[in-house]
């Protein structure tokens, strides 16, 4: 099984670079960020037309996550939201069963800057995020959590340390909340492969981040022993960083045995 996460930052600016990129890869399973429609609105004709069925959580102008899997893979059981019963209108998480997985696609705020309101926001969002999967995921079976997590957690994951540090993306709080996160019993599936730096996942619009190899790995695919096991790749497609008005994230792509 392939499956990728992307935030495309805009399905509607990059419905042809979405469609493109399914005929090129061909994953069984793709998550998105930042579809910025509300699901009416969202390209399911094309989706479907690149052979793919896909279920999503939009919203008008921000935010929006999505799943999509190839056709003839039932997606199934879908969740929205945390169903926690706190009164959040930001549409930033979709899960379902999808080929014998549990996929769950996330959007973590950003956090504005750090000490605002938009970084209180993103702890207690994180700390949401946490109570869900240790109640409502089962880490005995074959999980996999995707998405734009906006954090860094290690230096390793910036090419720029010295510039990103104690940002709302590279700060030591949001890395003690990604290890709290992870120590639930979750995998980082691209440590398993890439111990160096990187791989970097986004470059800032600005600055020529991209050129100049300014990037950060702030999107993850994380995935329960049970699955990680059987992880035997991990990329990124910095192709889709490059060209004709890209996204500012790159698709992350793992592969399961």
């Amino acid at each position: 099984m392939k499956i990728a996460t992307w935030n495309v930052n805009s399905v509607r600016v990059r419905e042809a670079r979405l469609v493109a990129f399914l005929g090129r890869e061909r994953p069984d399973v793709l998550c998105l960020q930042e579809l910025k429609v509300v699901d009416a609105d969202f390209p399911h004709e094309a989706v479907r037309v690149a052979g793919y069925e896909a279920v999503t959580f939009g919203q008008k102008t921000y935010n929006g996550v999505g799943i999509l899997a190839r056709k003839g893979i039932p997606i199934e059981n879908v969740s929205r939201t945390f169903e926690d019963g706190d009164d959040d209108s930001q549409a930033r998480v979709i899960a379902a069963d999808v080929g014998g997985v549990r996929v769950v696609s996330i959007y973590v705020p950003n956090g504005g800057d750090v000490g605002s309101e938009k970084w209180a926001y993103k702890h207690a969002w994180l700390k949401r995020l946490r109570a869900w999967v240790a109640s409502r995921l089962d880490l005995s079976r074959k999980v996999a959590i995707c998405g734009d997590i906006n954090i860094a957690p290690e230096a390793r994951d910036v090419a720029k340390p010295d510039r990103w540090k104690n940002s709302v993306l590279f700060h030591p709080e949001m890395t003690a909340v990604f290890e709290d996160l992870i120590a639930l019993g979750l995998v980082d599936t691209a440590r398993i492969h890439h111990a160096g730096e990187g791989p970097y996942t986004w470059w800032d619009y600005r600055m020529l981040a991209f050129p100049k190899g300014d990037g950060l790995r702030i999107d993850h695919i994380f995935a329960s022993k049970t699955l990680a096991s059987a992880c035997i790749e991990v990329r990124v497609d910095r192709d889709e960083r490059k060209g004709a008005q890209p996204s500012d994230h790159a698709p992350l792509i793992a592969v399961f045995s």
